[in-house]
């Protein structure tokens, strides 16, 4: 498929998604949410923005394009430090000192920039004041630079502060130019913050429209998960061993956490309705600067009659098997499900495990996965199956597991138990939530499965067992399930939700009104109540 251009003589969507690293290059999780909504909607146009890493990274789309997104564009934040075109004889202009001042002082400056500041960067962003060669080689950024690292910086190398600033400082500068490129839309709307967040600022003030924040995880925390882990940050042996993000954090590390943590601020100063999946991340999100009154939390739908057949076609019985269905990388925690189906195999022999997902996004964590695997001497138990039809999968599961170290609203968790599919999980985002119930009607219906700690196995193995080993329990669960996901978490009324949400936006009016206002509601869409600040409900 040939890839769309980007002028401004493109049809005007009527939504555009910005996205960073997800739909249509990455399956399952956020991406399968996107491709879930944009179907769900076919009265609305979206066009959409890819914000990936490296290019080389996202060689083939996983999701076909469907009629109703009337444009794609790709952005790469790598190609912003070796911009293409651009001659290094060129004559170079007298770079603006005052929005460089500006971007280092909201980025990296250790006090924190007040509103107006975050304001001003935005402003300066789209209206071009700067330019890549701006921040990659002019001699005010080089002072500018320098001073920073002089009056602030203690203990890395100049060198690692110098990279650092530029592979933060390029891709916004490369951002803001793509920006005045786009074709317009009505309404915008980013699905995290960080870089897709920021553009979005970016084209709020460009185009004069209202912006629309989702987000599934938390993207400042999970950014912070990585960087505690990241082998990439240089830092001298006593910084790096005198602890993690909260403790003994070196400059680099807070460098590129105050960058995420402050993009953040910006995007949520700057969006209306702020979107969670549960109350937890609302209250995160709350923490992190979002205005009470802004925030709004719509959990994941599910296609209710599309998983009636998946239902059907499960046996009689309790199948011996656990499954695990997800990204096979370091966030979903494989290790603990392998080492956990270690412990069920020796308390319960006929068991198998079939791990489900994709294994190329980061094929050394799962080549140790494998390795695991041999280790425990488990290669007759554990089956890797690569990427399924997991409405086929989840029918043949005794329990679907899910070990990750940080989700939101898992909507794997909604598909087993339309398939009648108990479920064990670590206890993280909504998981508990979801399995115990959140309010005192939903906990009526009982456990649909067991939470357990992080990264633990004997406990993940214990819950496993207890399902397969007492059918009374199993059954159980699974009601449970079944009841709270129909009751609950069908996707229509997701779908009238942001109806409503999308409309109000395009008709710039509040975006708290009934979705049964708007002629587009189907008569079958569920009416939704006006809501109230969290805070006044709880």
């Amino acid at each position: 498929m040939n890839q769309p251009t980007a002028t401004n003589d493109a049809p005007m969507a009527d939504i555009c998604l910005l996205l960073e690293g997800t739909w249509p290059y990455v399956r399952g999780g956020v991406s399968s949410w996107v491709n879930q909504l944009i179907l769900g909607l076919p009265e609305l146009t979206f066009s959409v923005v890819f914000i990936g890493g490296k290019r080389e990274a996202y060689p083939h789309r996983r999701y076909d394009i469907p009629a109703n997104v009337v444009h794609v564009e790709e952005l790469y934040i790598e190609e912003s430090w070796q911009p293409h075109g651009r001659s290094s004889k060129r004559p170079k202009r007298n770079a603006p000192r005052d929005q460089l001042l500006s971007l280092y002082r909201f980025l990296h400056h250790p006090d924190a920039p007040g509103e107006s500041a975050g304001e001003a960067l935005v402003a300066s962003l789209a209206g071009g004041k700067l330019d890549l060669d701006d921040v990659l080689h002019s001699r005010e950024n080089w002072d500018i630079v320098t001073d920073g690292y002089y009056t602030h910086c203690s203990d890395p190398s100049f060198i690692d502060f110098f990279w650092t600033l530029r592979s933060i400082q390029a891709p916004l500068v490369m951002l803001a130019q793509a920006a005045r490129q786009l074709p317009k839309a009505r309404v915008l709307h980013s699905i995290s913050t960080g870089y897709a967040g920021l553009l979005g600022c970016i084209l709020k003030r460009l185009w004069g429209c209202e912006y629309v924040l989702s987000e599934h995880g938390i993207y400042t925390k999970e950014r912070k998960i990585d960087l505690a882990q990241a082998s990439w940050i240089g830092e001298d042996a006593r910084t790096a061993a005198s602890g993690g993000i909260d403790s003994g954090t070196g400059y680099i590390r807070s460098l590129w956490i105050r960058y995420f943590e402050r993009i953040g601020l910006l995007t949520y100063r700057s969006a209306s309705p702020i979107i969670s999946l549960y109350a937890g991340n609302r209250q995160r999100q709350i923490k992190d600067g979002a205005d009470p009154t802004r925030t709004r939390i719509i959990p994941n739908g599910i296609d209710l009659e599309g998983w009636s057949d998946a239902l059907a076609t499960r046996g009689a019985g309790i199948a011996p098997v656990v499954g695990f269905i997800g990204r096979v990388v370091p966030i979903k925690d494989l290790k603990t499900f392998i080492r956990a189906i270690r412990g069920v195999v020796s308390a319960m022999p006929e068991a198998e495990a079939w791990i489900v997902g994709p294994e190329d996004e980061d094929p050394s964590y799962a080549a140790e996965c494998h390795s695991l695997v041999a280790s425990l001497g488990l290669e007759n138990k554990v089956r890797f199956l690569g990427f399924q039809n997991i409405q086929e999968i989840l029918p043949q599961l005794g329990v679907m597991v899910l070990t990750s170290i940080s989700e939101a609203q898992p909507l794997v968790i909604l598909e087993a138990w339309c398939a009648g599919t108990p479920v064990v999980s670590s206890d993280v985002g909504s998981c508990r939530e979801l399995i115990e119930g959140g309010t005192r009607d939903d906990q009526a219906l009982g456990p649909a499965g067991e939470v357990v700690a992080i990264a633990d196995p004997q406990a993940t193995a214990r819950a496993i067992l207890d399902l397969l080993m007492d059918p009374i329990r199993w059954q159980a669960a699974q009601a449970s399930g079944l009841a709270r996901v129909k009751r609950y978490y069908g996707e229509a009324l997701m779908f009238a939700c942001y109806l409503e949400i999308y409309y109000a936006a395009m008709e710039n009016t509040e975006w708290l009104v009934s979705a049964s206002n708007y002629e587009k509601s189907s008569p079958e869409t569920p009416t939704l109540q006006r809501l109230e600040p969290m805070s006044m409900r709880d």
